[in-house]
């Protein structure tokens, strides 16, 4: 038996939206990467990048922000589970705290290599 509520695309859409804004309202760390991003578009549209390099330096951005939302996706649903420290609750946050290290990584290693390629070939 199925008993998932249908879905169309505009409830879809408005539970993004909740999503979006409690991730707003409760997440230091997502609310950081915001405003960082309002910063950063801008400032990667008027780089003197190709554009391909462009597109990898928002995607790149777009993974940190991405990381960092279902970070908090697992660490609100620990703390649901219990509220007692445990190695495997620890275990599930450390790990998604991992995801978001590691996608910050991946992006300032592109901003490295693409800032190297633009100076070696200027």
């Amino acid at each position: 038996m199925n008993n998932k509520p249908k879905y169309t695309i505009f409830k879809n859409a408005s539970y993004a939206w909740d999503g979006l804004v409690h991730a707003v309202k409760t997440e230091t760390s997502f609310k950081i990467e915001l405003a960082i991003a309002i910063i950063f578009f801008p400032l990667v549209y008027i780089m003197p990048f190709e554009l391909m390099y462009k597109l990898i330096l928002l995607i790149t951005y777009f993974i940190i922000m991405i990381a960092e939302l279902l970070n908090s996706a697992v660490e609100n649903v620990v703390d649901l589970v219990t509220t007692e420290i445990h190695p495997l609750a620890k275990a599930a946050k450390d790990i998604g705290a991992t995801a978001v290290l590691f996608s910050v990584i991946l992006h300032l290693l592109c901003w490295g290599l693409i800032g190297l390629d633009y100076f070696t070939h200027q």
